[in-house]
């Protein structure tokens, strides 16, 4: 039985993890974790003190997730992270500490197969296609911009090809900001908030005389779950850091 610590336990993605380990017959919730609750454990150093944590799953946000991770890593705790914004340099930093101390890191934007799926079927069209960008849409309580999908997506991209702007006219923004963020090998990212969406993204590429959309949206944070737990599992099992759900479907 895999023990498991849920971080950012009162969250929306956090209330569907803690109902998802509860209801799976190989993980067992040993802690729920989150500061706005006086029943519940208010640090992963304060659940740590009490019970035994084989795997933590951190949905919390981007301020505290690299110090919860360097936390756990340092004090043997396999962790999983759905909580997008890590910079690049910080997912290195857990990459080499994952390994230095021997201990299970799972890095994943989106734990959607759906999603997972999308970002596969980008990178296999990049090979065809000279130009692309990428819209991502999210409920308006999201609180880091371009999404960590867009931005594994691009990257994934990226490994196929290193401009995605071919014959593109010199460009002017006469208000900042309206051709989106420039990010790996020219890929523009568009982010939109608006209550409504939970999250969808669309990639899209053209060629001449043709456009080809991939889209993924979810509709439920179940959709997450399943990934969640191959993630659990996978952490528990292998000592590896891994970054991107697709490196195990």
């Amino acid at each position: 039985m895999i023990k498991v610590a849920v971080c950012g336990a009162l969250g929306k993605m956090g209330q569907e993890v803690v109902n998802a380990v509860m209801d799976c017959n190989d993980t067992e919730l040993v802690a729920k974790i989150d500061i706005a609750n006086q029943e519940m454990y208010h640090s992963i150093e304060d659940a740590h003190r009490v019970v035994d944590i084989d795997v933590l799953v951190d949905f919390t946000q981007p301020k505290s997730i690299f110090e919860n991770a360097k936390y756990c890593l340092n004090n043997g705790i396999k962790i999983v992270i759905g909580t997008t914004g890590l910079k690049d340099e910080e997912i290195e930093y857990l990459n080499r500490l994952s390994k230095e101390k021997n201990t299970g890191c799972f890095i994943a934007p989106n734990f959607s197969t759906g999603a997972v799926l999308m970002m596969m079927f980008a990178k296999q069209a990049s090979k065809y296609f000279d130009n692309a960008e990428i819209i991502e849409l999210h409920h308006n309580q999201k609180k880091d911009a371009p999404s960590g999908t867009a931005i594994k997506t691009a990257s994934m991209m990226a490994e196929v090809k290193n401009d995605f702007t071919k014959n593109n006219c010199p460009e002017t923004e006469t208000i900042d900001g309206a051709r989106g963020g420039n990010s790996y090998s020219n890929i523009h990212i568009h982010s939109v908030r608006m209550p409504g969406y939970i999250a969808s993204q669309e990639v899209i590429f053209g060629s001449s005389g043709q456009i080809m959309t991939i889209r993924h949206d979810s509709m439920d944070r179940k959709c997450y779950m399943q990934g969640v737990l191959l993630a659990v599992k996978h952490v528990f099992e292998k000592n590896d850091f891994v970054y991107g759900l697709d490196n195990i479907l």
